[in-house]
């Protein structure tokens, strides 16, 4: 079963989304293996935003990665991180289909409530960066035989 990241953003957090998202993940049949409540820093976030440091909104986007803390998590389930992705929408909120996350509950192309790894190479690094080893969980979900075929296990 594949692994990949999830970070609930300080606009999920401020507008109190947090078990709504949460309960989408659940309800699709992912598996929740970590959890955890952090404050990120400049140092992490000029990390793990490496990519958009010659961008104009560069520091607008770290910015609003501290406004508070944010729930990073880590799914896991069978191509995990495309299902994430199929769940959370397009970037924009304003693009975003109904029925999705940034769709249902975003008008902003960055205050859109979550962050998900975009690839499964991706998701391995940043699981690395917000997580140790012992905070990821691994454990038999009871109700595997009704999400999966046999042979998809």
């Amino acid at each position: 079963m594949e692994k990949t990241l999830v970070i609930l953003k300080p606009s999920c957090v401020q507008r109190a989304l947090i078990g709504e998202v949460i309960s989408r993940f659940e309800k699709k049949g992912l598996r929740l293996a970590g959890m955890k409540m952090v404050q990120l820093t400049d140092a992490i976030l000029s990390e793990h935003y490496s990519h958009l440091k010659d961008r104009p909104f560069f520091q607008r986007v770290k910015d609003s990665m501290q406004v508070c803390p944010v729930i990073l998590q880590c799914w896991e389930g069978r191509n995990a991180t495309k299902v994430v992705r199929s769940l959370i929408g397009v970037t924009n909120g304003r693009e975003a289909a109904p029925g999705t996350i940034r769709g249902d509950f975003s008008v902003s192309s960055q205050e859109n409530i979550v962050h998900a790894s975009d690839s499964s190479e991706s998701a391995k690094t940043e699981l690395k960066r917000f997580f140790n080893d012992n905070e990821i969980f691994d454990y038999k979900q009871s109700t595997l035989a009704n999400l999966y075929a046999g042979d998809e296990i």
